[in-house]
C-alpha cells in the first residue's frame, strides 16, 4: 500500500504543515505546484527532500486559486483548465528535474478534484492534460469518479486513493468540506480506518452504512493537525497488520 500527503502548501515566509517530517514517513509527496498554495523555493525544497529520501513526486494541480487554497470551484473553459493543469505539470517537472527526479504520477487538489469526480468537462480536461503532456504517468484519483473513468477509458492508469482522515457519503464520495465531521482528526480514529483501507476495503460512511474503497493509496492531509505523527501511526499501523508500505510510482 502506498501512503501519501500533501506537501509544500506553503508560500514565501508562510508555511503549512511540515514537509520534512512527512517525507521521513510518506512514500509518496503530493507536491503543490504554485496555484493553490507553494512557490519556486519551495517546490525546489520539497522536491530535493523527497528524492534524497526516495520519495515518489507527483504533481498536486489545482485552480488557479490562492486565495482559496484550491478549494473554491472555478468554472473553467476546457482548454484554459487543460493548459492550466500541462503548465503545473511542468513547472514541477522542472525542479524535480534540477533535484535528479522526475514527476512520476499527477493529483488534483480539493475542489477540482471533487469537481472532477462528477463533472465531465473538468474531469475530460485534467484527463487531456494529462495525456498530452505524458500519457505515462498514473492519476490519482477516487475510484469510481467521472475521472477514473474517463482517464481509464483514454488509457491512462488509474491508482484508486482512499483517505485516512475524511468522511465517506454512502455514495463514495467525500463528504464536503465544512459539513460536521468531514475531517477526522481523532489519531485513533485516522490510524484504524487507514488499516482497515489497507485490510479490508472499506469504510463506514456518514450514514453508518458500509461501502468498499478498494484503493492503491491512502491519504493523509499534510495540514491535518499533528500529520507527521498520524502519519507515522498509520505507516507502524500497517506494517504491523502484515501491509507493506511502499510508492506505487517508481
Amino acid at each position: 500500500m502506498d501512503l501519501n500527503a500533501d506537501l509544500a502548501e506553503g508560500f514565501g515566509v508562510w508555511r503549512l504543515g511540515d514537509d520534512d517530517a512527512l517525507l521521513d514517513v510518506v512514500t509518496s509527496a503530493n507536491v503543490a505546484c504554485g496555484f493553490h498554495a507553494g512557490d519556486a523555493s519551495t517546490m525546489r525544497r520539497v522536491c530535493r527532500t523527497a528524492a534524497a529520501r526516495g520519495v515518489a513526486v507527483g504533481a498536486q494541480v489545482s485552480y488557479r486559486d490562492l486565495a482559496g487554497f484550491g478549494r473554491r470551484r472555478i468554472d473553467y473553459a476546457f482548454d484554459d483548465l487543460r493548459d492550466d493543469v500541462i503548465y503545473q505539470i511542468g513547472a514541477l517537472e522542472a525542479f524535480c528535474r534540477v533535484a535528479g527526479t522526475t514527476v512520476r504520477y499527477v493529483k488534483p487538489h480539493g475542489a477540482l478534484y471533487n469537481v472532477a469526480a462528477t463533472d465531465e468537462t473538468q474531469a475530460a480536461a485534467v484527463v487531456a492534460a494529462v495525456r498530452d503532456y505524458d500519457a505515462s504517468l498514473p492519476l490519482l484519483c477516487l475510484p469510481g469518479s467521472v475521472l477514473a473513468e474517463l482517464a481509464a477509458g483514454a488509457g491512462l492508469t488509474v491508482i484508486p486513493e482512499g483517505f485516512a482522515d475524511r468522511a465517506y457519503e454512502p455514495n463514495g464520495r467525500l463528504a464536503p468540506r465544512g459539513t460536521p465531521g468531514a475531517v477526522l482528526t481523532d489519531p485513533a480514529e485516522v490510524v484504524a480506518r487507514a488499516v482497515r483501507i489497507a485490510k479490508e476495503q472499506t469504510v463506514t460512511a456518514t450514514d453508518g452504512s458500509t461501502i468498499p474503497v478498494r484503493v492503491a493509496s491512502i491519504c493523509l492531509h499534510g495540514d491535518t493537525p499533528d500529520a507527521p505523527s498520524l502519519a507515522r501511526g498509520i505507516r507502524d499501523a500497517l506494517t504491523a497488520a502484515g501491509v507493506s508500505v511502499s510508492p506505487f510510482a517508481r
